[in-house]
């Protein structure tokens, strides 16, 4: 199994519920996918020498999950509150180092 994080953008286009996000989360636990996740407040960006970039204002919150494939945690969308609303989400591979 490879390790993959979603990432959550800030552009649906209707509202996310509490009650949404229990039964998405709940699903991933049932199927021994969910390796955590957390909403994603505000932040800054530091680099040091020179000016860095802006932090990314658009990403509110991840999931980390297993799944054999990118296309296999792809399919895991089905049901994500940000996904199903209307919004971007990311899928980013995490290399094992």
């Amino acid at each position: 199994m490879r390790e993959f994080i979603l990432l959550m953008h800030n552009d649906a286009v209707a509202v996310t519920t509490p009650d949404m996000w229990d039964s998405y989360l709940s699903s991933l636990r049932g199927l021994r996918v969910f390796e955590g996740g957390s909403a994603i407040g505000a932040g800054r960006t530091f680099r040091k020498q020179g000016e860095p970039r802006p932090a990314s204002e658009h990403l509110t919150g991840y999931i980390r999950l297993t799944a054999v494939s990118l296309d296999a945690a792809q399919e895991l969308l089905s049901g994500n509150p940000v996904f199903e609303c209307g919004g971007t989400i990311e899928i980013r591979e995490l290399p094992r180092g």
